[in-house]
């Protein structure tokens, strides 16, 4: 899929590498916050345990769950506003899957996974503004 269309790019090669995360009790304003320090629009909710699932919050949420409503950002935890679980997308997987996952789940980005660890975020965008895939 490369220039030569012979080489397989895969969500590792073009994923942002780490993940930004919180706990479910952070506020939406602490976590907006954290947003903009780490300049990304969505932040990973941790895990209470082994056994749960990994939760996500998006710019999205934060404007229909908070702003909209007109909610107080320092009375709102982001465990209220997350999705949960999430959508996640194996490190070695073909990018033309990865993005037709995405955009069939009609979700904006996931964040990779290689051996149970989230090591990296992609997004249909950063498919195409971030990487010179064509």
């Amino acid at each position: 899929m490369g220039p030569d269309n012979t080489s397989i790019i895969r969500a590792k090669d073009v994923m942002r590498k780490g993940i930004v995360s919180i706990d479910g009790m952070t506020t939406a304003r602490e976590a907006a916050a954290k947003m903009r320090l780490e300049k990304v629009s969505c932040l990973l909710i941790k895990k209470r345990h082994a056994d749960d699932a990994w939760g996500i919050v998006v710019v999205q949420d934060f404007i229909k769950e908070v702003i909209i409503p007109g909610r107080t950002p320092s009375d709102v935890h982001a465990y209220e506003i997350m999705t949960k679980p999430i959508i996640t997308v194996p490190a070695d997987m073909d990018i033309r899957y990865v993005a037709r996952l995405i955009n069939k789940a009609g979700i904006r980005r996931a964040p990779v996974e290689d051996g149970g660890e989230l090591i990296g975020m992609i997004s249909l965008s950063s498919l195409i503004l971030d990487n010179e895939l064509f």
